[in-house]
């Protein structure tokens, strides 16, 4: 069946989209993508935050629409962008109640886009804000597995809500290591590619209530859309190879998902 005749599947439980970023989407007008993706069971939608300058607009999106919520980081790539107005702005707006975590932070060194040791200077600052703020964390991690883990090791007794480490596909050593810490994996289309056995395995071997589902649109369409701008609306793809991985329904974890993002983003800490 060609991907025009594949129609995306509605099972009629309610699902989060745990990381896109919404101002990134180009290919309809943010009403629509989110239209289309309530159709289909999306209750909720979380919207990245990358740089200093995308914080601000990534709130405003969230202030418009009454499902969408942001996060407020900087991403490894811009890590030299950070600074105490970075830091400030955070601060600031930690508190609204339309923010659900610090993010999206972490380390890249496949890149190298930005000195690896102002990467690991602004992850560990960008994790000890969350613990001030009292926010769970959305990491970005790639080739850097050894210091993920090590500085992970410091701040999560810190978390009291841990967060997710997104679009997963790091060894099976930090899968672990992040699930004894208590933080969930976001999977996302990337799980649905011919050849990303390595993220297919790190499925199996993870308990579902430690997987959170995410698009990263407008990146990753899943198998069949590949080629097309990804969005929120193929989070059903994304759970089926879940469930067809693990050999569970597919509403078992539609309703796991959903219960780990209220757990990490939603619910109110006591």
């Amino acid at each position: 069946m060609s991907k025009k005749n594949r129609t995306i599947p509605a099972y009629g439980l309610p699902i989060i989209e745990t990381h896109f970023h919404l101002d990134y989407l180009k290919a309809a007008a943010p009403e629509d993508i989110l239209a289309a993706a309530r159709a289909i069971g999306v209750e909720r939608f979380m919207s990245i935050s990358v740089e200093p300058d995308n914080m601000p607009g990534v709130l405003a999106l969230a202030e418009r629409f009454a499902d969408v919520f942001a996060t407020l980081g900087v991403h490894p790539h811009e890590a030299a962008k950070f600074s105490d107005a970075t830091a400030g702005y955070i601060q600031t707006h930690a508190a609204h109640d339309k923010v659900v975590a610090v993010g999206e932070i972490g380390l890249d060194y496949f890149y190298d886009h930005c000195d690896r040791t102002v990467q690991r200077q602004v992850f560990a600052r960008q994790l000890q804000l969350a613990v001030e703020c009292d926010l769970p964390v959305v990491i970005h991690t790639r080739e850097a597995d050894d210091d993920t883990m090590a500085i992970l090791r410091e701040y999560a007794p810190q978390l009291r809500r841990k967060g997710v480490v997104h679009s997963f596909t790091s060894g099976m050593e930090l899968a672990q290591v992040a699930v004894e810490l208590g933080f969930c994996l976001g999977i996302n289309g990337i799980v649905t590619f011919n050849k990303a056995d390595n993220v297919r395995e790190v499925v199996a071997a993870t308990p579902l209530t430690h997987l959170l589902l995410e698009t990263d649109a407008p990146f990753l369409t899943p198998v069949p859309f590949r080629g097309v701008e990804n969005a929120p609306v193929y989070l059903p793809f994304v759970a089926e190879k879940i469930a067809e991985v693990k050999d569970i329904r597919v509403e078992d974890v539609l309703e796991q998902t959903y219960r780990n993002a209220v757990r990490e983003f939603f619910s109110p800490l006591g």
